[in-house]
């Protein structure tokens, strides 16, 4: 649940890598990656990803009796290197068979130097079927598919104590302008800040506060200015951007409604993000906004998380009533190799037996419709999978993952910083614009 935030923090590394790769112009080539195409397998099939520690150990759980039955052994390791390593062994003639890529940038960049196999037509099938066409974007390049979704996970939710909405008198808004309203409300009959916030994360400060705009940018101005935005097509300083951080300024820069239990507005910087659960479960703060992992941040603060709990979750409401558009992530799993063994596995992955096998023993949540959600334990990630399989949801990847790392995990985070800490809104955007390598 928190790979999001490593991912976050060491995205930088990955764009520098890459980059540095295509300058020096390495000897190794797409040449060196096996090209067996249904060729008959060795029966091991290696499998690499940023997935570490406790969620490892459910992934090799997930497939183990799959494993067995079909006498395939897919050896599995991990690294928090990942972003930066894949791409030199690929480079290098070493990649494993099959990399499960965190940003769909990454395997885009490698797809078009020839680095990854084109998706088996059964895993085409599978993603055809069970995945909505928005996730089948992230795994196809230049309208060549190469990968199916993986894990997932659903960002921009707000959480709140159920027992205490009911005491102030207020009900879980359907718009943009009820969250405003239901903010004044609890205010006035608190006479305290109703939100908290934390954008501490080290060299990653500041990330939670992308997931705000992000938020705002889909909702207020749609998925089309929302990927023209991605791809730089529209740039910070555009008016809809600008417009997304006046409406996140409404909340996070007015001193009646920020900092619940820490501070001032600026002291939202300093607290890391996962210390606003305590506030959030003794009831000094009414309001936060967080991705669903941060049920697990709860619970560490001995919050209990459901519908009729301590704690629940509503996602942030659309401009108008009934709008289901949400940001989130996830990883998508592209092959260096195409032996049969390693096809078998890819498309053992893609189906809703893996999908199933991995929520049924906690290991995490997927897009894919074949889930069933009654199978998790975790009512948040229940909810999470059936806002994902909703056919009218409009999903789009975390804008600043899909950014160039100098932007992404550079300047718009710096930027947020700064904003927080009071440079004028436009001053920030011009600085993150920057940013961008062609600026």
């Amino acid at each position: 649940m928190r790979s999001s935030l490593r991912r976050r923090i060491i995205t930088p590394i990955a764009i520098a890598a890459v980059a540095g790769l295509t300058l020096a112009g390495c000897s190794g080539g797409p040449g060196s990656t096996t090209s067996d195409a249904g060729a008959e397998g060795d029966g091991v099939v290696t499998v690499y990803s940023t997935i570490a520690d406790f969620e490892a150990e459910q992934l090799e759980k997930s497939w183990a009796d799959w494993e067995k039955e079909n006498n395939i052994d897919i050896q599995y390791e991990f690294s928090k290197e990942f972003e930066s390593q894949i791409a030199i062994r690929a480079q290098g003639g070493n990649p494993p068979d099959i990399g499960i890529f965190p940003q769909p940038g990454l395997l885009a960049d490698l797809a078009s130097r020839g680095f990854i196999k084109p998706a088996p037509a059964a895993v085409e099938a599978n993603v055809d079927e069970y995945w909505s066409a928005d996730w089948k974007g992230y795994g196809t390049v230049d309208d060549v598919f190469y990968g199916a979704p993986f894990k997932a996970n659903l960002k921009g939710f707000i959480w709140f104590s159920p027992a205490k909405f009911t005491e102030w008198g207020v009900e879980v808004p359907e718009t943009w302008d009820d969250l405003l309203a239901v903010t004044k409300t609890i205010q006035e009959k608190t006479g305290a800040a109703p939100w908290c916030a934390g954008f501490g994360s080290g060299d990653a400060t500041g990330w939670p506060g992308t997931d705000w705009v992000e938020d705002l940018v889909l909702r207020q101005s749609g998925k089309d200015v929302y990927d023209q935005w991605v791809a730089n097509e529209v740039p910070f300083t555009d008016p809809a951007i600008k417009d997304a951080f006046d409406a996140v300024g409404d909340i996070l820069l007015n001193p009646a409604y920020v900092n619940a239990g820490f501070g001032d507005v600026k002291s939202i910087n300093s607290v890391p993000f996962g210390d606003v659960a305590t506030p959030i479960v003794d009831g000094t703060c009414a309001l936060t906004h967080q991705a669903s992992f941060f049920d697990g941040f709860l619970a560490d603060a001995g919050g209990n998380v459901g519908p009729d709990a301590d704690i629940w979750a509503f996602m942030t409401p659309s401009i108008e009533a009934g709008g289901k558009a949400v940001v989130g992530g996830g990883e998508i799993v592209g092959a260096f190799t195409d032996d049969a063994d390693t096809q078998a596995v890819q498309e053992y992955l893609s189906t809703p037996e893996w999908a199933n096998s991995l929520v049924s023993i906690g290991g995490g949540i997927s897009a894919n419709n074949g889930v069933d959600p009654d199978l998790v334990d975790s009512p948040i990630l229940a909810e999470s999978i059936r806002i994902l399989q909703d056919p009218d949801t409009t999903f789009r990847f975390d804008a600043s993952d899909l950014m160039p790392g100098a932007v992404g995990a550079g300047t718009f985070f710096k930027g947020i910083v700064s904003w927080i800490n009071g440079t004028p809104v436009e001053e920030v955007l011009t600085s993150i614009e920057a940013g961008w390598p062609s600026s």
